[in-house]
C-alpha cells in the first residue's frame, strides 16, 4: 500500500511522475564508529582496524521514497507496532540518517498497538503515548511521522485477517495518510 499512496500524495504535489521512484529496497553499509574502535584494547583494536571492511552493518527499511534520486524518505511498513518494535525501528532509522541526515522517516501501520491516540489516526492534535513518546526521547535526530490506517488498538487474539474481526479503511484517513505523506514530500 505504501507505494500506492506515495504515488497519490506526488500526484497531489504536483510532482512530475518521472521524477518519483521507489527502486530497489537496498541495504546500507553503516561502518564501525571510529571512537569505538579507538576505545578498544590494543589487541582488539589491531584486529578490528586489520579488517575495517568487514565490519559494517547492513541497514535499510521496507520502502525507499527517492525524489530526483535522492533517498529522501524511509517508510517502515507493519501491519501492527507495539513499542518493542519501535526501538528497532528508531535503530534502523538512527542508522540510515548517520548517511543521509536529511532523511525523512516514517512508519506506516494498518493498527496500533503503540497506545494513546495513535489507534485514533484522524485525532487532532495526534499525541501519541506517554511509552512511545519516552522512547523517541532518546533519538532525538529521529523524527519519526507514524500514521496508523485502521481505527481502533489492535487486539492480539482479534487479528484483522479473520474475518469476523475485520476492520473497514475509512476513506477519511485514508485522505489523511495521503495528505501527511504530502506534507512529507514537500
Amino acid at each position: 500500500m505504501a507505494p500506492h499512496i506515495v504515488r497519490l500524495a506526488w500526484d497531489e504535489c504536483g510532482g512530475a511522475p518521472e521524477r518519483l521512484s521507489f527502486g530497489d529496497v537496498k541495504t546500507y553499509r553503516v561502518l564501525v564508529q571510529p571512537s569505538y574502535v579507538s576505545g578498544l584494547p590494543p589487541d582488539l583494536r589491531d584486529y578490528i582496524n586489520a579488517r575495517l571492511d568487514q565490519h559494517f552493518y547492513r541497514a535499510k527499511v521496507d520502502r525507499h521514497i527517492f525524489v530526483d534520486g535522492q533517498f529522501c524518505i524511509g517508510v517502515e511498513c507493519k501491519a501492527f507496532t507495539e513499542n518493542a518494535m519501535i526501538k528497532r525501528i528508531l535503530v534502523d532509522f538512527r542508522l540510515l540518517k548517520s548517511q543521509h541526515p536529511d532523511l525523512v522517516c516514517c512508519l506506516l501501520q494498518l493498527e496500533s498497538q503503540l497506545g494513546g491516540s495513535y489507534s485514533s489516526p484522524l485525532a487532532t492534535p495526534q499525541t501519541g503515548s506517554p511509552s512511545t513518546h519516552t522512547l523517541l526521547s532518546y533519538f532525538p535526530e529521529v523524527e519519526l511521522n507514524i500514521i496508523t490506517l485502521l481505527e481502533g488498538e489492535r487486539k492480539v487474539d482479534q487479528p484483522i485477517h479473520h474475518a469476523q474481526h475485520f476492520k473497514e479503511l475509512n476513506p477519511a484517513v485514508l485522505e489523511h495518510a495521503i495528505n501527511r505523506f504530502a506534507g512529507l514530500l514537500h
